[in-house]
């Protein structure tokens, strides 16, 4: 029995629930680059660069705000703030889940 996931659509999903995103904000449709799909180690290595630059981005702008720079707004530093939040709880999730996992498969018996 062949069982395959579809990859995941994110700008279908952000349509379906009416939120609009800036173009440079979207993320990328695509799993596949020139013909060859992207391995679960390298979607999970993007993933995480990802989380690391929203966390320094937002570590930016709290710096930023502390010294009183004119150019950044608090409401823009703490939607980064919340940007890196929420990022990094789904890299909890997924981690615990991958642990889990993990667990459950070396508890089987063979």
């Amino acid at each position: 029995m062949d069982v395959r996931l579809k990859p995941f659509n994110f700008e279908q999903a952000l349509a379906r629930s009416g939120v609009v995103l800036p173009a440079q904000q979207r993320p990328a449709a695509r799993v596949e680059t020139s013909g060859t799909q992207v391995g679960f180690s390298q979607a999970l290595t993007q993933a995480l660069k990802s989380v690391s630059q929203a966390q320094h981005k937002a570590t930016e702008l709290q710096r930023e705000v502390q010294l009183d720079n004119p150019s950044v707004s608090l409401e823009e530093t703490m939607i980064a703030m919340q940007k890196a939040q929420i990022g990094f709880q789904a890299t909890l999730h997924v981690r615990n889940r991958l642990v889990q996992a993990y667990s459950d498969i070396m508890n089987m018996q063979v």
